[in-house]
């Protein structure tokens, strides 16, 4: 059996998007929980908001124009989809067939006989046989754009087929019909075979011919219209060839898109000129439509001028579903930048509440604003991060109103001026709406404004809208519904027990949804997200990391207050029905999960020099089975077996057994990626110390340790290399060494973020919520680290010891530590001006002097004693020739 492993994060990857990857998709950045596909007419479904050319929806079927011509022509004998078989998938071979009078078609046994529609019949097979023609290519001809759609082997040249014999086929078919339209189908196919011939003049005079006399202007008419004004742009044409593109934008249904790409294609200006020769209501409205389109990013002016014209206007729903679509990806992101670094609100000195879901008086508001400032020190929209037992004493009123309850408007990414616009475009979108709403009787504009008063957090009277709507049409009773549910659970002040048990019985679909993939739907995604971030503002850690993580997720984080906080969560016995089917659903290391927690501990205190109590928990996770990774399976054919990734075991160290003696040792050479027989190098001395084994657990390492600690307190030499081990032990599993995964719940030494030196500001810590931790957020480093412990103990090995090559070697694995020092001092230090600022180059050369005058006077001692005192000494030249920086400090 084959196995691909995959670790738990990238699995949780596989089913949320990915972000700031060169296939990103924007639709997917936002959570879109207004359906703009609820307009009426779903002939305009291409033209709702989206980051590909157009809109596609697998659900909304956009009736075909000619098929429901046919369909009337057979008498509505046939269904929809039996007249689109007919039309476009049934063999040539098969009419034919018919027409010989074989029914071995369920579709022919329903029409009875041929002779009942035999013109028409006729026409489809003359029809079939120039089904995949497409246009003659010719070098640097716009009409070329046209054969980008068509696949060479599918479709053929209309210059394959005898141009006489087929167009005299075609006009005399057309002179020998009775029946107008299919009269005006052979129209179509002349005019079209014209112009795929590149024949451009004779295609304009065969629609003139053929087409206009019949005056019939049904889908077929504008399917010829087409036609002719692509031959007219082949002829230079473009205006005329324009307004012929717009008239069938117009009146078919089917071919919007189409006629639209062309209009697009031929000019900028194309849509101004439309404008411009418009003379009726619907060419205007049109025009405005297209118009606004093109300038997505504000639409306003253009509804405005539709509204003008007629506020009923399927045209002005679709770009206020665009509009706010638009307004979506700006209000509901799907990614926070969830770091205290980040600018909460549209003010830079308090919290943006626009219409709050509590509104309140002006004093009370200036109460609240004052305590805000008072207790996260509030003079810019940098809030302080409350502590757990802070949170937990916040009234509904502080939580109503905290400026990192979600959503929020961040600045992250966008400056203060575009954070101006879009408030002022969904006030201006609101105003709209509101007057829109008064002269047209469709609900979807109360539906529209509910909607936005839900993004301006105004809960109260969204739900009021909603609630005196009355409809029967289905997709708006979802989309109101959805909406009910929004504005139920964003309203909440605290998710309580009672509130959870609400949410259980009311909503059981989200209940499942969120269950079993809760980023499988925006609206499951977006309550997931919103309770996450509730349960982190109500001091409630360990339930908010469960909402967006699995428990195995805690490798990735190394807080140890959040795990204390999910061990009491795990632990206790009367969870309520809500917490167990979300929550604690998410507690995926099973029997193991007590072992995984206290590895955790026992990890956390080794990082923090605490062996005694390191023994303790190791010494209770004994049956620990491994670090949570994951593996798909697969057969021998290489079919997945399940979507369901299944644990993995590991093979060497696996985050609790299997820990190499080599801890002990010291580095040959500075490479993580080596095996370790090539980075490391045992001490000579180390079989002096019988205790400590080849392959150990922790345990065994702690008690290793703890051995270590005891003898190291002597004087003799045994002591000097008892001291040395242990330096070596922490400057190994410190940042900086080989083995530094050992205590940061991870099985190897490459994974980037947590061995990073970084600020004391910069360390990560979250504002909202937890979500989806392992791949967002990058600025995980360690909090604290041992350089100084171990430089402590090598101190008393160098002491203690005699032999300089010994010495030597000390004074090196001290530098190092030394070099360690110097990195987190470095981290801390941050320029304080712009890359904009006119001299930012002067300014940071002298902010790198300044930091390599400190590295030199501070941060230096070890290697300069080295240099100084132990130039002569084997380990000295040994250590020039694999340390490249020592090899340049003794030659300068």
């Amino acid at each position: 059996m084959k196995k691909a492993v995959i670790s738990l994060g990238v699995i949780l990857l596989l089913h949320q998007n990915s972000k700031a990857c060169a296939w990103e998709d924007p639709d997917g950045d936002y959570f879109n929980l207004f359906t703009q596909t609820i307009i009426r007419d779903k002939s305009y479904t291409p033209f709702l908001l989206s980051s590909s050319p157009f809109y596609e929806a697998d659900n909304i079927t956009i009736i075909d124009d000619n098929l429901q011509l046919w369909k009337s022509f057979f008498n509505n004998k046939l269904s929809y989809d039996e007249v689109k078989t007919l039309v476009y998938k049934l063999p040539l071979q098969d009419i034919i067939s018919f027409k010989d009078g074989c029914q071995n078609q369920a579709i022919f046994q329903k029409l009875v006989a041929y002779q009942n529609y035999r013109e028409g019949l006729d026409y489809l097979i003359e029809a079939k046989k120039l089904n995949n023609l497409r246009i003659n290519r010719v070098a640097n001809d716009d009409d070329n754009t046209y054969s980008f759609y068509y696949d060479d082997e599918i479709y053929n040249l209309a210059s394959t087929l005898d141009y006489e014999n087929t167009l005299t086929t075609l006009i005399n078919f057309y002179k020998n019909t009775s029946n107008k339209e299919i009269k005006l189908r052979y129209a179509y196919q002349i005019v079209r075979f014209e112009h795929y011939n590149r024949n451009y003049d004779k295609a304009v005079k065969a629609f003139s011919t053929y087409v206009e006399p019949l005056g019939l202007k049904n889908a077929i008419y504008y399917m010829a219209l087409e036609q002719m004004a692509g031959a007219q742009s082949g002829l230079g044409q473009k205006e005329e060839a324009n307004w012929n593109f717009f008239q069938v934008f117009i009146n078919s249904n089917s071919r919007k898109q189409t006629a639209y790409t062309s209009i697009k294609l031929s000019s900028e200006k194309a849509f101004e000129d439309l404008l411009s020769r418009a003379k009726n209501d619907k060419e205007k409205i049109m025009a405005y439509f297209l118009l606004g389109y093109q300038g997505f990013n504000n639409p306003l002016p253009m509804m405005e001028k539709i509204y003008e014209i007629d506020p009923n206007s399927e045209a002005l729903k679709v770009l206020q579903a665009r509009a706010i679509n638009e307004l979506e990806r700006y209000f509901l992101p799907y990614y926070y930048y969830n770091e205290k670094e980040t600018k909460v609100g549209t003010s830079k000195t308090t919290p943006s509440v626009s219409k709050t879901e509590n509104k309140a008086s002006a004093s009370f508001w200036d109460k609240i604003v004052s305590f805000f400032k008072n207790l996260f020190g509030m003079e810019s929209s940098e809030p302080k991060v409350l502590t757990t037992e802070e949170s937990k004493g916040l009234s509904d009123d502080e939580l109503l109103n905290h400026p990192n309850r979600l959503p929020v408007v961040s600045s992250s990414g966008a400056d203060e001026e575009y954070n101006k616009k879009m408030q002022d475009y969904i006030e201006q979108l609101e105003k709209l709406t509101e007057k829109v709403k008064t002269k047209s009787d469709d609900e979807f504009w109360v539906i529209s404004e509910a909607y936005i008063k839900f993004l301006q957090k105004d809960y109260k009277s969204s739900s009021s809208l909603l609630q005196n709507i009355n409809t029967s049409n289905q997709e708006y009773l979802t989309q109101i519904d959805k909406m009910k549910l929004l504005n139920d659970i964003l309203s909440q002040p605290r998710i309580d027990s009672e509130f959870e048990q609400h949410i259980m019985k009311t909503y059981p679909d989200l209940v499942t949804a969120i269950s079993e993939d809760r980023y499988s739907s925006s609206e499951a995604g977006f309550i997931t997200d919103i309770l996450a971030n509730r349960y982190f503002l109500q001091g409630e850690r360990a339930k908010s990391f469960l909402m967006s993580n699995k428990l195995s997720g805690l490798q990735d984080i190394l807080d140890i207050d959040l795990v204390r906080d999910i061990e009491a969560f795990y632990k206790r016995k009367n969870k309520n029905a809500f917490e167990n089917s979300i929550l604690a659903k998410n507690i995926d290391t099973g029997e193991d999960t007590q072992n995984f927690i206290n590895v955790l501990y026992g990890d956390y205190e080794m990082r923090s020099a605490n062996f005694k109590k390191a023994l303790d928990y190791y010494t209770k996770a004994s049956g620990f089975i491994g670090i949570p990774r994951y593996e798909f399976q697969f057969s021998e054919d290489g079919s997945l077996q399940s979507n369901t990734p299944v644990r993995m075991k590991i093979k060497g160290y696996n985050g609790y057994n299997n820990v190499s003696s080599l801890v002990f040792g010291h580095n040959v050479w500075v490479s993580y990626t080596s095996p370790e027989s090539e980075s490391m190098k045992a001490e000579s001395f180390i079989s002096d110390f019988k205790f400590i084994k080849n392959n150990m657990n922790k345990k065994e390492l702690a008690e290793a340790v703890l051995k270590l600690i005891k003898i190291a307190k002597s004087n003799d030499i045994n002591a000097a290399h008892a001291n040395q081990l242990l330096g070596n032990f922490l400057y190994n599993t410190s940042i900086l060494g080989y083995y530094r995964h050992y205590f940061v719940m991870d099985i190897d030494n490459t994974n980037g973020g947590k061995y990073s030196f970084l600020s004391d500001t910069e360390l990560y810590t979250p504002l909202y919520y937890y979500k989806s931790f392992p791949y967002t957020n990058t600025n995980v480093g360690l909090k604290s680290d041992n350089f100084d412990v171990a430089i402590s103990y090598y101190k008393k090995a160098l002491e203690r010891s005699t032999d300089r090559e010994t010495q030597a070697r000390i004074l090196f694995q001290m530098a190092s530590a030394e070099q360690g020092k110097y990195y987190r001092w470095e981290a801390n230090q941050t320029p304080n001006w712009d890359y904009s600022d006119a001299n930012w180059e002067e300014k940071q050369n002298k902010f790198q002097q300044e930091l390599d005058k400190t590295k030199n006077q501070n941060y230096r001692n070890y290697f300069t004693e080295l240099k100084t005192k132990y130039s002569d000494t084997e380990t000295s030249k040994s250590l020039m020739g694999s340390c490249s920086y020592y090899k340049y400090f003794m030659q300068k």
